[in-house]
């Protein structure tokens, strides 16, 4: 089990983590680090643990504006195929009418 110091607003904490994981959560521990001083730059005086929490707050709000985003992408992206598909689908049932069509006129003539 790995364990990292990160350090937000000048207090350090120790966070236990999987092996392998540390770079990751030191990576994470700067960017909340970032956050807590933008936030506390903009909104003065309060204590660590509500600027955590409104930190956390502020960051959950934004993943889940993302999340939103990605799922909307997502289906658009999934109409844009489904509809290229359908296209394709349709395209191909013209195709086969047109030759079951040729197919009967000349059996027709014959």
């Amino acid at each position: 089990m790995g364990q990292v110091s990160i350090t937000i607003r000048g207090r350090q904490y120790q966070i236990a983590c999987d092996d392998g994981q540390e770079a990751h959560l030191a990576r994470l521990g700067r960017f909340l680090d970032q956050r807590a001083e933008q936030l506390h730059g903009a909104a003065g005086s309060m204590s660590d643990a509500l600027l955590l929490v409104m930190t956390g707050l502020i960051v959950a709000d934004e993943l889940t504006d993302t999340i939103a985003e990605l799922e909307a992408q997502k289906s658009a992206s999934g109409n844009a195929s489904r509809m290229a598909s359908e296209t394709a689908i349709t395209a191909s049932i013209n195709n086969l009418a047109e030759r079951i069509e040729r197919i009967a006129a000349r059996l027709e003539g014959t």
